[in-house]
């Protein structure tokens, strides 16, 4: 996989050209170059979008172009390592929630954000990298949104399989689960099916060809590898490195305040978001009474009256 070329140094210092700068990070096999962009200007609050995946670019964070400017948020754009606009290193051993944890801080002391300013929101996997920094680094935050993501990933293949598996076409879902099993996730049936009976219910509800650009153009960009790494090959629960992933227990200690925020018809349960809220200290729960896991686009004013109504809040 080829990476980007690197700036030369007069193009890596702390001037922006039209919102956009790309970081350096360090990282254990060397030193690569993150793409973020700044939209706005508000010294009190500062959100940084982590996109989900891992590596679906944050093109479809774009929805917020219509909500945050005119609540007067500052925001950045960020594509996390590995992920379309960044540097895309071939070493599997990058791809881990404690080196993405890492990146994120020095993305934050490369921005200049810190407690008096820095709200953290991440949607599904960036939910997952959200809890993983509020538990290693919540000094540095003003506040924390998960969007999307429960504190889980073996509550979340449990619900799949106990919710969502059974309301599904039963003969369809063998097909999806026989290709699965054959590793032939390429094959044309696996993604008809999959948007048939899954994604135009619980990813976004209405037809996947009339999917708003940015997110055509975030699945489109995606890198598949480091995302079935992670999340694994199948789109009906996680297999891959995080399969055993859960901080439920851990939530006690997120004391900066907290939105989790999810949605009745999304992958993840929406009760089990709530209890998540009820564990925060500081924590608060809304969910979208018509979204999905892309409640940011399918139930798009409620979603965000809820997520600005917190960060204009804090």
């Amino acid at each position: 996989m080829a990476i980007h070329p690197y700036l030369d140094s007069a193009a890596r210092d702390d001037r922006w050209s039209g919102g956009v700068r790309r970081i350096p990070v360090t990282t254990p096999i060397g030193e690569f170059t993150v793409w973020t962009k700044r939209v706005g200007n508000n010294p009190d609050l500062k959100v940084l979008l982590l996109h989900g995946g891992p590596a679906v670019p944050s093109t479809y964070w774009e929805c917020v172009d219509s909500f945050f400017p005119g609540a007067g948020i500052e925001y950045y754009y960020y594509d996390q390592l590995g992920t379309y606009r960044s540097d895309q290193p071939d070493d599997d051993r990058l791809w881990t929630a404690e080196r993405y944890v890492d990146e994120v801080e020095q993305v934050r002391r490369a921005l200049g954000l810190d407690a008096s300013n820095f709200v953290l929101m991440g949607h599904s996997w960036g939910g997952v990298l959200a809890i993983e920094y509020a538990l290693a680094h919540q000094q540095n935050l003003k506040g924390l949104v998960i969007s999307n993501m429960m504190s889980s990933i073996p509550a979340y293949n449990d619900y799949a399989r106990r919710v969502l598996m059974p309301a599904m076409d039963q003969g369809k879902l063998a097909r999806v689960q026989a290709l699965e099993a054959a590793g032939d996730v390429a094959h044309p049936d696996y993604e008809a099916l999959l948007h048939e009976i899954h994604y135009v219910h619980h990813v976004l509800r209405r037809p996947v060809a009339e999917w708003p650009d940015p997110v055509q153009r975030a699945f489109a960009n995606a890198n598949q590898h480091v995302y079935s790494l992670m999340q694994g090959p199948s789109e009906l629960g996680a297999s891959g490195r995080l399969v055993e992933w859960d901080r439920t227990e851990d939530l006690a200690s997120i004391t900066v305040p907290t939105l989790v925020i999810g949605a009745r018809h999304d992958t993840m349960d929406p009760a089990f978001l709530e209890m998540m809220a009820s564990r925060l200290p500081a924590g608060r729960s809304h969910t979208c009474p018509e979204g999905s896991h892309m409640a940011m686009y399918d139930d798009q004013d409620d979603y965000f009256a809820a997520v600005v109504d917190f960060l204009v809040g804090l």
